[in-house]
């Protein structure tokens, strides 16, 4: 069974509400028919009539509850949440309807929050930051995380490498500038989802260009001493670094290169130095190896919030919302 698949077959048997605000875009109606019909997930969608008859023709979505963000019965428990919230930073009353109006994701966001959604997944036709900025300002992150992080699931098919061809790659979307401390926590927090998204133990490769100080630089010490506070401040985390690629992938390579490392040779998360590196990465293992690229999932929220590719294929919002709604599960 295809690793989404036991995903899909986790989520269905104990259904989550999750939100799709995307209505102004077809393929998250193409994506709710197929989730409606497999059973994954109890789905709402955000849109006006208009939206839904425009976007939505030719899409069996009975099944999915319909939210009129203009003509909403509970539109003023939302809106109370938000001044709740924001107040404080000088959102009334007037300006919280109309920034739920004009940006569904805060609706969908606020619907989490009042416990009338377990989870929200965007990003299909909108950036990473509009996903990502409503879901800090009303959700916020998780007691003792300092930031959000993302993260993507891959399935390299036909590869022994990692957890039999699986891989968690972090962060390959939000943080453009990390400090030792913050990879640190990107390293547990990914840790943390590999084994809750697989079920198996978590093997932390911090990667650079250098293995266990092979090469002087900045960037170096700057993953070596991520390494250190990561196994200081979480002690019972695998990790291991700095470590080259190869180093971290392959058993031969690192007999050479680490040979006292647990973590070299099989490490099956895999914390890049640098956003730019992470998604660069992902992508070309996502192209050349044709591999399933599963995020990019957010790690270190209060409630499960995930972004998607903008060019992201139909099935890719299915399998984020399963997803979701296993993280919500925990």
């Amino acid at each position: 069974m295809a690793f989404i698949d036991e995903i899909k077959a986790r989520a269905k048997a104990d259904k989550k509400t999750i939100v799709l605000p995307e209505s102004m875009d077809k393929r998250t109606f193409e994506a709710a028919e197929k989730i409606i019909k497999e059973d994954i997930a109890d789905i709402i969608i955000i849109g006006t009539p208009e939206e839904i008859a425009k976007n939505g023709a030719g899409y069996d979505i009975s099944g999915a509850t319909i939210i009129d963000p203009f003509n909403d019965p509970n539109k003023q428990k939302y809106i109370d949440k938000f001044v709740e919230l924001r107040g404080k930073k000088g959102v009334t009353p007037e300006i919280a309807q109309e920034t739920m109006e004009k940006d569904y994701m805060y609706y969908a966001c606020l619907m989490c929050k009042c416990g009338d959604a377990d989870g929200a997944v965007s990003g299909a036709c909108h950036s990473t930051g509009n996903t990502i900025r409503p879901a800090l300002q009303l959700l916020k992150t998780k007691p003792g995380i300092s930031s959000v992080s993302g993260f993507f699931l891959m399935e390299v098919p036909n590869c022994t490498l990692g957890e039999d061809g699986l891989f968690v790659f972090a962060d390959c979307a939000v943080n453009t500038d990390v400090d030792s401390a913050k990879l640190a926590e990107i390293a547990s927090l990914a840790a943390e989802s590999f084994t809750s998204l697989t079920g198996k133990d978590a093997r932390v490769a911090m990667l650079s260009y250098s293995t266990m100080g092979s090469a002087k630089h900045d960037d170096v010490t700057k993953v070596a001493e991520a390494v250190k506070l990561a196994k200081e401040n979480y002690p019972d985390l695998v990790v291991d670094g700095e470590l080259q690629l190869d180093a971290a992938l392959v058993p031969e390579v690192a007999a050479l290169k680490a040979p006292d490392s647990k973590v070299a040779g099989h490490a099956n998360t895999l914390v890049f130095p640098s956003l730019e590196a992470g998604n660069i990465g992902y992508k070309l293992v996502q192209r050349l190896a044709n591999a399933g690229a599963y995020g990019p999932v957010l790690q270190g929220l209060s409630m499960p919030v995930n972004d998607l590719s903008r060019g992201c294929y139909a099935d890719d919002i299915v399998g984020t919302v399963a997803i979701t709604a296993v993280q919500a599960q925990g």
